[in-house]
């Protein structure tokens, strides 16, 4: 399979938390022969901390930047020729400076999933800073939703499992 991108073969998955990104990701990777990179795990490996930590200890805008430049470098890695499947935490696509720059190298999918699906899945979390009460999560959820309609795809994941999932996206007209 080929992307129709020939500059930069990077897929990244967005949506809000819980929607499966973590999931999906390294099954897609799988099957394309593909890295993946969760770029939330990877900042966390390189600074030595959680998010959780990095949000007390720093804040968010803090973080953003460090999240924008970990984007920046999986999009250098995908240019110089290393494919990738990455999976953005569910704040990064909202960020006008990441979407820029995935769209100047990069394919877009939203996991589409609803609010109320999502929050079971995530209200145990406590490493999820921005998961606190389900009315904020909401809020939180509406406000982002209109970046995630800005992605280059959507794949809803309110009914199908992980493996329906990377099917759909296969079936994608990204790939030639």
């Amino acid at each position: 399979m080929h992307l129709k991108l020939k500059d930069s073969p990077i897929v990244c998955l967005v949506g809000f938390m819980g929607c499966g990104k973590s999931t999906v990701g390294p099954l897609l990777a799988a099957r394309l022969g593909w890295v993946f990179v969760d770029l939330d795990e990877e900042i966390e490996r390189s600074s030595g901390s959680s998010v959780s930590e990095m949000f007390e200890r720093e804040g968010e805008a803090a973080f953003r930047d460090r999240e924008h430049q970990a984007l920046g470098q999986q999009l250098t890695l995908a240019r110089q020729g290393r494919p990738r499947v990455l999976a953005l935490g569910g704040g990064a696509f909202a960020e006008p400076r990441n979407r820029q720059g995935l769209e100047a190298g990069g394919i877009s999918i939203w996991l589409e999933c609803p609010p109320e699906k999502l929050w079971p899945r995530v209200a145990g979390w406590a490493h999820r800073p921005l998961a606190r009460d389900p009315e904020t999560f909401r809020r939180l959820y509406e406000e982002r939703r209109p970046s995630y309609q800005g992605a280059d795809f959507t794949v809803s994941c309110d009914t199908e499992g992980p493996l329906q999932v990377v099917e759909t996206i296969l079936r994608l007209s990204l790939w030639s």
